[in-house]
């Protein structure tokens, strides 16, 4: 397929000899594996974010077409400390981090959760630096998660998003979105906003974010580090449904003209945040730009590249879609997205989750939304149905990690398998001879080719 980057993942006989298993020990995961038959051609994909960074050998039948679908960005430099630090300190729309903390007292500093795939440790050291120069005492200084409706975090996934250093001589709080929040106005879009108050009662609000494909707000980052990161509930649904069912402008990659959006930027300008940093990431979770500075003029420069980045050509009509939900395993109906653009009726579509974690169950706004129409953990099928398939599509899921709780997800037909040779076998029964695949080797974080909205 002409314009397709295949550079570094698909590999003939030779390569390293890992098969269906990670490039390193972990729980539940073999040390020794078979070497690549000389009838085989294979691809290389991430896996277990935040969870050991692996690598993982997918193995293919020779006579198989397969089609690495690599995003436009693969393979921009990655940044180094330095250049991150010099991209920082160029802010856009406002003054440099280190004038602006000049006499103040006290600092919130927001951070998003495992679910979310930002290195936030990477720029850490330089916004803790900037605010020691400002002559800002340690003990002044709050780390915050900003999650919005998910679950706490525990001190261990905290290090592995601010680093261990800073999680161990920093204060931290998880937000909670059912109290502890202020109400500081009513949107044009009459949501009412309640903010949680220990980030509104701070001298100085920062705010670290990733950029990342959203499929109803655009993208991640920028102004959804407040509403819904440190939002109460009530904000959050109002949001998440009254808006977003009211109206027609959110999807992916849509961030100038969709009012959920808008509605985002609204609380987070009544919330006074004075200082934020976007990250953009590759598909190893490597920084590889950095924006800084106003909290919507910043995020907008920033998805004027990711949409150029991440953007990735999509294959039409193949046999198999293969989806790496990396690194949103959380989520994975997100990667699945690419199953139903790729896939041809009647073909088969592979969802790859590999991570501990598997779907993680916790989400207060959909257990509300469930608990309000009585609906039972027997009938509630939010992933199922986040992500159609065409007619007569197979899945297959494959996860070194699968649970009844991963498992219960899915229809009934749906085929699980917990090593990649057994989803080899169920396809080759369910497609004779050649086959054309499509391998999305980190769909979770990739987006169609779709222009932005403003």
């Amino acid at each position: 397929m002409s314009g397709v980057n295949r550079r570094g993942l698909l590999r003939g006989a030779g390569s390293v000899p890992l098969i269906g298993t990670v490039l390193g020990a972990g729980p539940y995961q073999p040390t020794k594996v078979g070497a690549l038959k000389a009838s085989a051609k294979s691809v290389t994909i991430p896996t277990h974010e935040f969870a050991g960074g692996l690598d993982e050998r997918l193995d293919f039948p020779a006579a198989w077409e397969v089609n690495v679908m690599n995003m436009r960005g693969h393979g921009s430099p990655v940044l180094t400390a330095q250049q991150l630090a010099q991209g920082m300190e160029r802010p856009i729309g406002t003054g440099p981090l280190r004038e602006i903390a000049a006499g103040r007292k006290t600092v919130v500093i927001t951070f998003d959760d495992l679910t979310r795939a930002t290195p936030t440790y990477v720029v850490v050291p330089w916004v803790l630096s900037e605010l020691r120069a400002a002559g800002i005492r340690d003990q002044d200084i709050l780390f915050l998660g900003s999650f919005a409706t998910h679950r706490p975090m525990t001190h261990t996934e905290v290090e592995l998003k601010l680093g261990k250093e800073a999680a161990n001589r920093y204060a931290w709080l998880n937000h909670t979105c059912f109290y502890g929040c202020k109400e500081i106005g009513t949107t044009s879009f009459k949501n009412k906003i309640l903010i949680n108050q220990t980030f509104l009662a701070a001298d100085l609000k920062i705010t670290l974010s990733g950029i990342k494909v959203h499929y109803d707000a655009g993208y991640g980052g920028g102004a959804k580090a407040v509403l819904p990161g440190v939002a109460h509930i009530d904000s959050v649904e109002y949001n998440h449904g009254v808006i977003l069912r009211q109206t027609r402008t959110s999807g992916p990659v849509r961030v100038f003209k969709n009012e959920m959006r808008l509605d985002l930027i609204e609380a987070a300008r009544m919330a006074k945040v004075d200082f934020s940093v976007q990250l953009m990431y590759d598909q190893k979770l490597r920084p590889i730009r950095v924006f800084s500075g106003d909290i919507v003029e910043a995020h907008h420069a920033a998805v004027r590249v990711a949409a150029s980045t991440y953007c990735t050509p999509t294959f039409k009509g193949a046999d198999i879609a293969v989806s790496n939900a990396y690194p949103q395993n959380a989520q994975a109906f997100h990667a699945q997205r690419w199953i139903g653009h790729s896939v041809r009726e009647g073909g088969t579509g592979v969802l790859i989750i590999q991570h501990p974690l598997t779907l993680d169950p916790v989400h207060f706004l959909n257990n509300r939304a469930a608990s309000r129409s009585g609906m039972s953990y027997y009938q509630t099928t939010a992933y199922r149905l986040a992500a159609p398939l065409p007619r007569n599509t197979g899945l297959i899921v494959y996860s070194q990690y699968l649970s009844r709780r991963l498992m219960n997800n899915y229809p009934a037909a749906t085929h699980f398998a917990s090593k990649w040779e057994d989803v080899i076998r169920i396809l080759q029964q369910r497609h004779k001879g050649d086959a054309r695949v499509a391998v999305y080797p980190y769909g979770g974080m990739q987006h169609q080719e779709i222009e932005l909205d403003g």
